[in-house]
């Protein structure tokens, strides 16, 4: 166990690594009446932030938890497998369930459906630049139709309980960098919180996040404002935390295979085995919440990167990887362990 004073938190915060966190004493903000108590969380991932991976990052210190996104209109035909990616542990509260659409019926209906699963906050999604999402006017297409995103604001702020926020990006592109208008028109409409991925849609992951702008945002808004974009370890956590000023930070694909990033601890100090241990953990966690067959394919991103900076292990980790049955990643697994004991 390990005491760490750290800028993500209000107080000295004791920590062991896979027990419940202290909860400090004052929270670093609020939305709307819900308290959180830390300044940096798991962003919400297609793919990747599902529930084994929300809860494993909050132990680990992440202060609150996104589902990943999921389309308003398969919540209203009641698809099993959309409704299961709202799935989540009582230890991952607060808990966001995030959506998107094009119209405000769809999104209006889905919201009401889902608020019964009891989130504590509904997320607006207007960030995600995947062709088949943006082009049909969800994601980050509704950057483009303003007007129509305020609505959807509004609808939901009459029509649901709990608190609406909404994630968005600065712009489609590099001419048309509309943030401004967007936090305006949110705001107007009643949003209570807003992320903000530092790039464009036609971006996409590429190039560099703007921190500049996102510090930008947070200096005109009056809502908590979190940033996203390019965090890959404690220091630039605090560097964003600090120059920005914003409520608090999303990390995404640099907390995958890394839970410590929550911690302020640099994985590049840990050993193999703890690293190892932590993955196995991982692993079973998935084990349990899906079926072995569907936790052990997905799983394979995530032994990727916790093992990746061992270039010892990488020849190994290849021949593990190109495994096709569970059983065998297991038992290869753990014997390449063995082997290194």
């Amino acid at each position: 166990m390990q005491s760490l004073t750290s800028p993500f938190y209000p107080t000295t915060v004791t920590r062991n690594n896979l027990d419940q966190d202290s909860i400090p004493i004052e929270p670093s903000f609020f939305i709307r009446d819900i308290p959180f108590h830390g300044r940096v969380c798991l962003s919400p991932m297609a793919g990747v932030s599902d529930s084994p991976h929300r809860l494993l990052a909050r132990r680990f210190g992440s202060a609150w938890s996104y589902t990943e996104f999921v389309a308003a209109e398969q919540i209203l035909i009641g698809n099993p497998k959309t409704i299961k990616l709202f799935s989540y542990s009582e230890e991952e509260r607060p808990v966001t369930f995030q959506i998107f659409g094009n119209s405000i019926e769809t999104i209006t209906e889905a919201a009401i459906r889902i608020e019964p699963l009891k989130p504590d906050i509904i997320d607006l999604n207007m960030g995600c630049s995947t062709h088949r999402v943006s082009q049909r006017g969800s994601g980050a297409g509704l950057l483009k139709n303003l007007p129509l995103a305020g609505k959807m604001i509004e609808s939901l702020r009459k029509n649901c309980k709990v608190p609406i926020t909404a994630k968005i990006r600065i712009g489609w592109d590099n001419e048309n960098l509309n943030y401004k208008d967007t936090i305006r028109s949110l705001q107007d409409s009643g949003v209570e919180a807003i992320s903000v991925h530092g790039r464009t849609k036609e971006m996409s992951y590429n190039g560099l996040a703007n921190w500049d702008v996102i510090a930008e945002i947070k200096s005109l808004a009056n809502v908590p404002i979190f940033g996203n974009g390019d965090i890959n370890s404690y220091p630039q956590i605090n560097k964003r935390l600090q120059e920005s000023r914003v409520d608090a930070v999303l990390i995404g694909r640099g907390a995958i295979g890394n839970p410590w990033i929550f911690s302020g601890i640099e994985k590049e100090d840990l050993d193999f085995d703890e690293i190892n241990k932590v993955a196995k953990i991982h692993y079973d966690m998935m084990v349990d919440f899906y079926t072995r067959e569907h936790a052990f394919r997905l799983f394979k991103k995530y032994f990727k990167n916790y093992t990746e900076q061992f270039d010892f292990y990488r020849e190994k980790r290849d021949e593990i990887l190109r495994i096709q049955d569970p059983s065998e990643f297991e038992d290869s697994w753990e014997s390449s362990i063995f082997q290194l004991v």
